[in-house]
This record gives structure tokens, C-alpha cells and sequence, in this order.
């Protein structure tokens, strides 16, 4: 199940007339593809070489707005170009889309060719090139929630997107509900492991109409390509079959929210270094420094984990979401779960991303934080034990978008780690966000006000 192509196969596959079409893609602010299609034949004249892209697309909002602002790009300075760089190993084909690959781009700057310090992918390139310094390989894992709702997105917003999930009750493991969604579900499953995706499964999620997918473990960089695939994939799979499926985190007030679990540890020598049998929980002492790095620096990046003022609607208590940064044993309530246990494949997971994260973002800051808890040899606090709901003592994860984007352009371990550009960069990003909102009169106001203000 490689599902990967060589140039020399997708040739053979063009010259057998089965691909005609190339997706030449790149990674946006938000995590979503953008890019252009190419006849296979023009691909293969460029595809060691380079083609461009307008440098707005890494400077816009979700409606694809262009805010001002930005110092990497404006109206002032004329939207230029950026480079747009095959990945090779990246090419894959597309299977729910007929006579059609794919491949990922990194994103350079036109005039000197570096890449762009901005570009989700780049950034993760960067904490991953920072461990192999240390000698480690990241890996992680994630986890992807959605809800499906009935009609296709067009059709929901040509209804005044009044909101109808494919279920009417919680599905949460329940097979019989998940059987009557294998229209869309197994469809989902087998063609992203088609393009090479290693799906292992997928679940209904305590809510209805929520699923989960679940992706093996795999090096960091494939973990974020593999996971915006796939989020991109069950968008307009569900979408060939009649159904709308939703990353946003809160649809509504009185359901459970959608995250994007991150599972994560360090490797070394083909070896967990996480892992060491003789200590309590079979976790190593390196592992001890990491999440406490996670912990310590938890608001710093927690951005990057929910950029969105959406977001901050889902850490509710009782939801399964967290509310307080503590680290437990095989605790849903905590923001950190030691999972794995006493065994070779110990790790923690992070419950704090939703289902909106970037997950170039979202793994690119936890690897800063985590490494700078090593570099600063920090000391992990005991376990969390009980309802982490009920405890108002500890630490609260930013409750705003606002608070989040204070606690990202206050940190030094970010400015670090990333770069003051890129941290200027994605707190306008915030910034945009927050003004857009606070402009809108929503149906909410109308409601609780119109008669009674």
C-alpha cells in the first residue's frame, strides 16, 4: 500500500491514458490545499523544476480575504509571486477523482529561491531539523473528528445553513449507526489508503453525526501531509455522495466539539527514546523534560492549536474537551494523556488542538516547546489524578482567541524558535480574526435583543 508514484510511473499511467490531470498544491495558513491544475504531460516537462503562485494565498483569512497588514505581503508591495517546489515524494495519485495525481509543494521566495519562513510546511521543517540536531526523529500521530451533516455545503448555505447531522443520536462506537454512514465511510477509508494514506480505521464519536478517522504514526512531516490529505479527502468524498462534512470545531452550543488529538514521541536510533523500561511508567527521562516543556509552555502556542475565535467554544467542561493544562495516566479530562503505559510505544497526547488546527502549525510548536523543555532540563510535575474539570487551581488554557494570540506575541520561546517574522506573521492572522468578528452583528444579538433591549 506505498500509493505513491515515481515520475517514470506516472508516465506509464499517463501514456496509458489513466492520469491526464496533476494537482500542484501547496499548504495555506489554514491548512487547506491551494494550488493549480496541470495536463500530466505539462507536469512531467516541470516537475523538477519549479511554477508559481500569487504570495497572497499565504497572507489571507478562511473567506479568502486579503488583510492588510502583513509585512511578507501587500497591495503596497504589488502580490508578487512565490516558487512553488514539487515535493516528488509527495506524488501520489487521487483516487475518488478520475485520471487524477497529486503532489505537495514547498513554497519558496521568488527572488533568492529560500523558503518562505512562514509556509506551514517550513515551519515544521524547522523544529524537525532542530531534533535531528539533537538526534531524534519526531513521530507523531493524529487523530481527525468531523461531523457530516445532510445536503452538500452548497446546499446547506443556499438553506440558511440550518444544520441537519447524518445521525440523530450519539454514535459513539455504535456499529449499527456507522453502518447506515458506510456510504460515505467506506469510501473515505479506501481511498485515501489508495493514495497511500495509512487509514487504520474509522469510529463513530460521541456525538451525533461525529466521526472519527484514525492515521498510523508516522515521522512528523508525513504525519501533517497525511492528515491534511485526508481532511481534504473526506471533504470532497462526502461531497460526491450527497453529504457535508465539517471540521469546524462548535457547530452548536449544546453538542460536543470536534478535536484533532496529537499523539507524540521522539526516536532515536530506529527506538522510541521515550521508553525506558526501569523508570516509573516507562517513561524516560527525556520524556519527563519534553512534557514538561509541553506544560510550561502550553498558553505560548496554544494558537497554533485553535486559531480561530470557533475554537475557544469547544473547551467546555463534561465535553471531553480539556479546560486546565495538567498531564494524566490514561485521563480524557486532562489537557496531556500518558498513553502507552509501560510499554515500548509510551507517548503523550495532546487533547488540546481542534478539529480547525493546521497540523504543520500545531506539531511545528509543540516540538519547540517540548525541545526547549529538554534544552532547559525542566522537571515534570507528578500526575494529575481525578476530574480535571473540577479542579480551578491549575493553569486554564487560554479561554479567547484573544488571550491565546497575548500569550503567542509575549513569547520568547516562539520568537526563538520561529522567528519574530513568523510570529508577527500569524498574530495579525489573530488579529484579522478578532476584527472580523467584532464587526459582525450575529443572529444571536437579534435574537436576545431585537424586542428585549
Amino acid at each position: 500500500m506505498s500509493g505513491l508514484l515515481t515520475l517514470d510511473a506516472l508516465k506509464a499511467e499517463m501514456e496509458r491514458g489513466t492520469i491526464d490531470t496533476v494537482l500542484v498544491c501547496i499548504v495555506d495558513m489554514q491548512g487547506r490545499l491551494a494550488g493549480k491544475r496541470f495536463h500530466a504531460e505539462a507536469f512531467l516537462e516541470m516537475a523538477e523544476g519549479e511554477t508559481h503562485c500569487c504570495n497572497y494565498l499565504l497572507a489571507t483569512d478562511l473567506a479568502m480575504a486579503t488583510p492588510d497588514g502583513y509585512a511578507s505581503t501587500s497591495w503596497q508591495a504589488g502580490y508578487g509571486d512565490y516558487i512553488m517546489k514539487p515535493d516528488l515524494t509527495t506524488l501520489r495519485p487521487v483516487a475518488w477523482l478520475e485520471g487524477t495525481a497529486m503532489v505537495l509543494c514547498d513554497v519558496l521566495d521568488h527572488h533568492h529561491h529560500a523558503p518562505v519562513p512562514h509556509s506551514p510546511r517550513e515551519m515544521l521543517k524547522k523544529q524537525i531539523a532542530r531534533c535531528a540536531v539533537l538526534g531524534f526523529t519526531p513521530v507523531m500521530a493524529t487523530e481527525l473528528e468531523f461531523f457530516l451533516f445532510q445536503g452538500t455545503h452548497d446546499e446547506i448555505a443556499q438553506n440558511g445553513f440550518k444544520l441537519k447531522p447524518i445521525s440523530t443520536y450519539n454514535e459513539d462506537y455504535s456499529i449499527f449507526q456507522t453502518s447506515k454512514e458506510e456510504p460515505v465511510m467506506r469510501p473515505i477509508r479506501n481511498h485515501l489508503r489508495a493514495m497511500g494514506i495509512p487509514v487504520e480505521g474509522s469510529k463513530g464519536e460521541a456525538e451525533a453525526g461525529q466521526e472519527e478517522l484514525n492515521v498510523k504514526y508516522a515521522e512528523a512531516l508525513a504525519t501533517a501531509d497525511h492528515h491534511t490529505l485526508a481532511k481534504h479527502g473526506i471533504k470532497e468524498i462526502a461531497h460526491q455522495q450527497g453529504y457535508a462534512a465539517s471540521f469546524l470545531p462548535k457547530w452548536h452550543q449544546d453538542r460536543v466539539g470536534s478535536a484533532a488529538h496529537v499523539h507524540q514521541s521522539l526516536w532515536a536510533d530506529g527506538k522510541n527514546a521515550f521508553f525506558d523500561e526501569a523508570a516509573p511508567l516507562g517513561k524516560s527521562r527525556l520524556m519527563d523534560h519534553y512534557m514538561a516543556g509541553l506544560l510550561k509552555y502550553a498558553a505560548d502556542y496554544t494558537y497554533f492549536m485553535a486559531p480561530y475565535i470557533n475554537s475557544y467554544k469547544r473547551f467546555a467542561k463534561g465535553t471531553f474537551a480539556p479546560t486546565q493544562v495538567v498531564w494524566s495516566v490514561d485521563n480524557r479530562t486532562a489537557a496531556f494523556r500518558l498513553c502507552g503505559e509501560g510499554s515500548k510505544a509510551v507517548r503523550v497526547e495532546c487533547r488540546v488542538p481542534g478539529s480547525d488546527m493546521n497540523p504543520y502549525l500545531a506539531q511545528a510548536a509543540m516540538l519547540a516547546a517540548g525541545l526547549k523543555g529538554i534544552e532547559e532540563q525542566l522537571a515534570l510535575s507528578a500526575p494529575f489524578s481525578g476530574d480535571a474539570y473540577a479542579d480551578d487551581a491549575t493553569q486554564h488554557i487560554p479561554r479567547s482567541l484573544t488571550e491565546a494570540r497575548e500569550a503567542l506575541l509575549a513569547s520568547d520561546m516562539l520568537r526563538e524558535a520561529m522567528g519574530d517574522e513568523v510570529i508577527a506573521h500569524y498574530a495579525r492572522a489573530a488579529e484579522w480574526e478578532i476584527e472580523e468578528f467584532d464587526r459582525v452583528v450575529t443572529d444571536y444579538e437579534i435574537a436576545r435583543g431585537l424586542e428585549k433591549a
